[in-house]
């Protein structure tokens, strides 16, 4: 394995190659946002589509994409890790630039100085090829470029860069050609505002709702909303298998479930989750579908719902829940998280951290029909059983065992 410093190069010499960024965190500064950008003439990004991150984990042309499995993980830093297939990148593309961003960090007055650790390193399959331990001691920045794989003279090589940018993210996304969109706080509701194109650009940003903002309200963009996409994704312990190691199959894990509770404007109420076969219907009554069951971990990014924007008008609330299945509770092994994506705004994140292990059953967020906009609001309430959570929130509906 070869180790590099700052400004240095060295060759990669396989088509298929694996990228981890890798980092320990501080109490301060837990996590950080990891992306990675195909640049084509003159460095810059030819579009959205070449972009990757944990909104958009794979690129145009899939040659690009953001995995879960770290083929070498260490054992006390977090992963990013991405695959790339640089013989299928094409001619255009001249390098694919890795970077690091604390999310709000300069509102947050935080800097990446505050990480206990930060390191890239390029693999073959299992095999590491090149590692970067990257300099933040001192670092004043939110952002940074922590390395390029680049073509040169028909061959690929890779660089540790470590450039940061002290401005964050809006910054570093521009120095590549991106258009960041702004993200403002939580707006007023507004009347029905005329519909207007939108400008073609990218927010890699996200809202994290938490205990001191806990609620935020999606305005319309035009006369209706488009689809709405919730995850739920978590950690499962798994064993590796098939190509480069990626292949996972779950061991003694929790299946952890996502469902809801909704209601419609005309009275109907009801559940939509795998227990009892209930996956709902996305373009008929409640307009809301589970698109799966992952119950064994096996599922790339974990489990997702679709509401149907378009028929929002027709939809009074719904309340997003994560239940145990299987398994003994244990809600801070999981580290679950549950994002929801549209195109009103940048992700909104809620983060299942603070766990009651005696309780396998969390009300996560709540989506409310407010004069016709979306309030989303951070729940973060744990129970024993569905009914539980149905009295609190007074849904009324009669419960019986099920099964999948």
């Amino acid at each position: 394995m070869t180790r590099l410093i700052r400004g240095a190069n060295a060759p990669v010499e396989t088509a298929q190659v694996t990228v981890a960024v890798r980092y320990r965190g501080s109490a301060r500064v837990p996590e950080v946002d990891i992306s990675a950008f195909i640049l084509r003439t003159g460095g810059k990004v030819a579009g959205d589509e070449d972009m990757v991150f944990y909104g958009q984990t794979r690129s145009g042309d899939g040659r690009l994409q953001l995995v879960e499995a770290d083929p070498t993980p260490v054992a006390d830093r977090a992963a990013t890790v991405f695959q790339v297939d640089l013989a299928g990148l094409g001619d255009s593309a001249e390098a694919v630039a890795f970077t690091a961003t604390i999310h709000e960090g300069a509102a947050r007055g935080l800097t990446l100085s505050e990480l206990a650790a930060l390191e890239v390193a390029v693999l073959d399959s299992a095999r590491e090829l090149l590692n970067f331990p990257v300099e933040t001691a001192g670092a004043s920045e939110v952002a940074m470029i922590l390395g390029q794989l680049y073509r040169h003279k028909g061959a690929w090589k890779f660089r540790a860069v470590g450039q940061g940018f002290k401005g964050g993210l809006k910054p570093l996304a521009e120095h590549f050609g991106v258009e960041i969109a702004d993200t403002p706080a939580a707006p007023p509701p507004a009347p029905e505002p005329a519909p207007a194109p939108a400008p073609a650009t990218v927010n890699l940003s996200k809202i994290t709702l938490s205990k001191a903002s806990p609620t935020v309200r999606l305005a319309k963009k035009s006369a209706h909303y488009q689809q709405i996409k919730i995850n739920l994704d978590w950690n499962r312990p798994a064993t590796k298998s098939g190509l480069f190691g990626f292949g996972t199959t779950n061991r003694g894990g929790v299946d952890l479930d996502l469902g809801c509770l909704f209601e419609l404007q005309d009275g109907r109420k009801g559940a939509v989750q795998a227990l009892g076969n209930h996956f709902g219907d996305f373009d008929d009554a409640p307009w809301i579908q589970l698109a799966g069951d992952d119950r064994t971990g096996a599922v790339e990014g974990g489990e997702w719902m679709r509401i149907n924007g378009g028929h929002w008008d027709r939809i009074r609330r719904v309340l997003i829940y994560a239940f145990i299945y299987e398994g003994a509770p244990n809600w801070a092994a999981t580290d679950a998280v549950v994002m929801l994506y549209s195109d009103e705004g940048p992700p909104v994140e809620v983060r299942l951290d603070e766990g009651r292990n005696d309780l396998g059953l969390c009300a996560i967020t709540l989506l409310e029909n407010r004069a016709g906009q979306m309030q989303v609001s951070r729940e973060m309430r744990y129970f024993q059983e569905h009914p539980d959570m149905d009295r609190v929130y007074g849904w009324g509906m009669n419960w019986r065992v099920g099964s999948k």
